[in-house]
């Protein structure tokens, strides 16, 4: 049996869902797919797949085994481009992941930049708040906020997350705008609680450079941050969204911004990857790329928005706005992103 065969075939099923759709792909006959699943598995010893009429399932083997496969085909993709003759451009298949607001109102919009510098890697992004684990998972990059704890991973930081405490006039014209921390004691916040948790995410201050939690009374607790921020616009209460995706109703006056004196506490956007004394090329020009595109946008680099020019002036239809859970391998609250 080709080993490296195998593992090519059944990471294609996997993706693919499908041994028909992996056969196409491969260009290959349907039989010698299932053939080649089923020496595997005999060799193994274990079952990788589980079959129904209707999809196909992973096995916990099944699920260990394909993130193996991810990663050696990866780095066998890596090093025979490394050696290719003629090859100067970095190529092969390089898997991120970040949240769907970092990733649809800031890298989507410039991806044809990165696809045209770099035409021979192959995307796979994901987006959403589900923690990643990447050695595990097998992914190349992770765009997250907080501070790195793992020593096996690298924390390139390329920009700042800020976040704004605001409100809608509607709201502020009923129950009368705060002036001091104490009055809150006298408002109504829309709350976020964590997916992943379950723990409702007080609001944060800094007072005299140290981040101080405020529990302020709701009725109301969401844990998708477009939801958190049409309650605050609908003015069921005080919401602290990030600054950046904040704007657009900040400029129209749909919200408007309170206690500036005392910001939330802010904090750092990173480029996350695993530690390798040969860090992979693709890896590097991904990282490289997308810190310039963060150093081009004034309001992630903690400066003030008056220079922005990176971001809608109005509020994007159909945005997807969510909450980061941030993984456990980095020490940082949950932010609304």
């Amino acid at each position: 049996m080709d080993r490296l065969q195998a593992m090519q075939v059944f990471t294609r099923v996997v993706e693919s869902n499908s041994f028909s759709r992996a056969a196409d792909t491969l260009d290959m006959p349907r039989a010698s797919v299932s053939t080649i699943i089923q020496n595997l598995e005999g060799f193994l010893g274990v079952r990788l797949l589980q079959r129904t009429t209707r999809r196909l399932n992973l096995t916990p083997d099944g699920a260990a085994y394909y993130e193996r496969c991810v990663r050696i085909l990866a780095d066998i993709e890596e090093t025979e481009s490394a050696f290719h003759e003629g090859s100067k451009t970095p190529r092969g298949r390089l898997r991120i992941d970040m949240p769907p607001s970092i990733g649809k109102l800031m890298l989507l919009p410039t991806l044809h930049d990165f696809r045209a510098r770099y035409p021979d890697i192959d995307l796979v992004i994901g987006m959403g708040d589900k923690p990643v684990d990447l050695i595990q998972e097998g992914v190349d990059c992770v765009l997250r906020v907080g501070t790195l704890q793992d020593s096996s991973l690298v924390a390139r930081r390329i920009g700042v997350f800020q976040g704004v405490t605001c409100a809608s006039p509607a709201y502020l014209e009923r129950h009368g705008e705060p002036s001091t921390l104490e009055d809150l004691q006298n408002h109504m916040a829309v709350n976020y609680f964590s997916s992943r948790t379950g723990r409702v995410i007080d609001m944060d201050f800094m007072v005299n450079d140290q981040p101080t939690e405020i529990k302020v009374s709701s009725t109301i607790a969401v844990n998708d941050a477009e939801a958190y921020i049409a309650c605050g616009l609908d003015g069921y209460g005080i919401i602290q969204p990030a600054r950046f995706m904040a704007l657009p109703y900040l400029r129209s006056g749909q919200l408007k911004e309170i206690l500036p004196q005392w910001k939330p506490q802010p904090m750092p956007i990173s480029a996350v990857y695993p530690h390798n004394r040969h860090l992979s090329s693709k890896v590097r020009v991904f990282v490289e790329w997308v810190a310039e595109q963060f150093e081009r946008c004034p309001l992630l680099q903690g400066q003030d928005e008056s220079a922005l020019h990176c971001l809608p002036t109005t509020a994007p239809a159909g945005s997807v706005r969510t909450r980061i859970a941030v993984p456990p391998i980095l020490n940082a609250t949950e932010m609304v992103i």
